[in-house]
């Protein structure tokens, strides 16, 4: 009985930090999977992997991570959003991967996955949001099971001196 779920443990955590491909079919279909590519695709891309957690961590941000991946789409003339989003995942210590579109494929790629190419846009598990807006962004996360600060910064609130 133990065996089966040791095994889906195993595969579980194998997903943790999976690559997603992007590649054109033989058909000229855009496909983005986290299997790679046959070997008669064209155009193939690695769009990067999220960043695995880390036994040091608190077990509620393991399980989030793992569970609900979270990926920050920015563009090189993205300022003041961008740092914006950046500052508010850095404060709550979500690990996420940081994905620069530079190129009309990365667009295209970022339309596919969120049906929009617009930056910052944010990315949690199967979850989106357009735009850098604070209160949108910290509830997906929220829901996520991400922690509100991250470990050593929450606010003491005068107590604590």
């Amino acid at each position: 009985m133990r065996f089966p779920i040791l095994l889906c443990l195993m595969l579980a955590s194998a997903s943790i930090g999976a690559e997603t491909y992007r590649w054109v079919d033989a058909q000229g279909r855009t496909i983005v999977s986290d299997t790679p590519p046959p070997g008669r695709a064209h155009s193939v891309s690695k769009m990067g992997s999220n960043p695995p957690a880390t036994p040091d961590q608190p077990y509620s941000l393991q399980r989030a991570v793992a569970e609900f991946p979270v990926t920050l789409y920015t563009a090189p003339d993205c300022q003041s959003p961008c740092q914006k989003a950046r500052e508010l995942l850095n404060a709550r210590g979500i690990p996420f991967t940081d994905k620069t579109l530079q190129t009309p494929e990365d667009f295209e790629q970022l339309k596919q996955l969120i049906g929009d190419a617009f930056v910052p846009s944010l990315q949690v598990g199967r979850q989106s949001a357009r735009g850098f807006e604070a209160s949108n962004w910290n509830n997906l996360l929220d829901l996520a099971g991400y922690p509100k600060y991250a470990v050593g910064n929450k606010p003491n609130n005068g107590q604590n001196k």
